[in-house]
């Protein structure tokens, strides 16, 4: 089987890592795998021991001519399939591109913003399978109009092996500029307003003054970064909430947080939620999207209202005094991460949709 993936993201988080996870994963199962990406992104480099990489330039959304260069690529490959990864002008051009070539095409949702229904009609016209990463996505394309013959649901998965490792106190100190004692509190994701980062500011004067060793880190980069700076430094938060960026070693990290907070208003699934449960990390998130699939609450973390801070304040203040709960959530979430989101679980719950497409195709 050849397999030809789009992805337009520019950075190796998110949908990007899962699709390297995936072509590994397929590699590994005698499948051929080419890889449509930005040219000279992280994603290519990482890629190439398990896919042949055609880097081309993509520039999102209006990239009006990016659906030629992919029909040249489609018809000089002969792919049995296309998978579309990403919604940066993968989703419509990639799948105006396959259509004309007239190769199934699927491809993988893995945000639940809602789009107007007049361009779900539109888009998904051209995909054979949309997969979503969570329930709570497919309940949003539902709602849309895509209809339900086309809808598959295969959930996005973490290396846990990669996670499930000891804290190092002195990495704390050393990295991260800490004290080795500080009760760490982590928010990792992109920094921007859907994931709730000033939502988890107004909640945090009071704790910081009742825990007086409890420091916050920002783990991600976006466009929010200043003025989240500028809301710290008004809230006179200086010193105690942290923007680190984007991290290489947060595999390393996670394991020494004490909790995971993260308070979204919108969320496909939350990869960064499996990963601290894979660290045996307690979770505080929001119940929207898929995150109730990613955290059980009152099992390996509490969920809270979106958008309500005094609930938030008091979910991080039940966790934050009680290192006994703490420690019984984390242990639950670690198990279950192993359990419910393994690599060799999301590979094959692709497969299986690669294969029902191409049984089809053959009728």
């Amino acid at each position: 089987m050849k397999v030809l993936h789009i992805e337009g993201g520019a950075h190796l988080y998110g949908g990007a890592l899962q699709l390297l996870y995936l072509l590994e994963g397929l590699a590994a199962r005698g499948i051929e795998n080419h890889l449509a990406c930005r040219r000279g992104c992280m994603l290519g480099r990482r890629a190439e021991p398990f896919a042949e990489v055609h880097g081309m330039p993509m520039h999102g959304d209006l990239d009006l001519l990016m659906s030629g260069r992919l029909y040249r690529l489609i018809r000089r490959l002969q792919p049995d399939l296309v998978h579309l990864h990403s919604r940066i002008g993968a989703d419509l051009m990639g799948g105006l591109a396959a259509r004309l070539a007239g190769v199934p095409v699927l491809h993988t949702r893995r945000v639940d913003n809602p789009e107007p229904r007049w361009l779900v009609a539109l888009k998904y016209r051209l995909h054979d399978r949309v997969i979503a990463i969570s329930a709570g996505i497919a309940r949003v394309l539902q709602a849309e109009g895509l209809p339900s013959a086309k809808l598959r649901l295969v959930r996005s998965a973490v290396v846990a092996e990669r996670f499930a490792q000891p804290c190092r106190r002195a990495l704390v100190r050393e990295r991260l500029g800490l004290p080795e004692d500080a009760l760490l509190l982590g928010v990792v994701a992109q920094l921007i307003a859907r994931k709730g980062h000033g939502l988890l500011l107004q909640a945090l004067p009071v704790l910081l003054v009742e825990q007086p060793r409890l420091q916050v880190v920002f783990f991600g980069q976006g466009p929010l970064a200043g003025r989240l700076l500028q809301q710290i430094d008004a809230a006179g938060l200086s010193g105690r909430v942290h923007l680190v960026g984007f991290r290489d070693d947060l595999a390393e990290l996670l394991p020494c947080l004490s909790l995971l907070v993260h308070p979204a208003l919108m969320e496909g699934l939350g990869v960064s939620l499996l990963q601290a449960s894979a660290a045996g990390v307690p979770i505080i998130a929001s119940r929207v999207g898929g995150i109730p699939e990613a955290v059980a609450d009152a099992v390996t973390g509490l969920l809270t209202p979106p958008g309500d801070i005094a609930a938030l304040e008091q979910a991080m203040r039940t966790l934050l005094t009680d290192p006994l709960l703490r420690e019984r959530l984390g242990r639950a979430g670690a198990e279950r991460t192993r359990r419910e989101f393994s690599i060799d679980g999301m590979v094959e719950g692709n497969l299986e949709v690669y294969r029902e497409l191409l049984a089809g195709n053959q009728r």
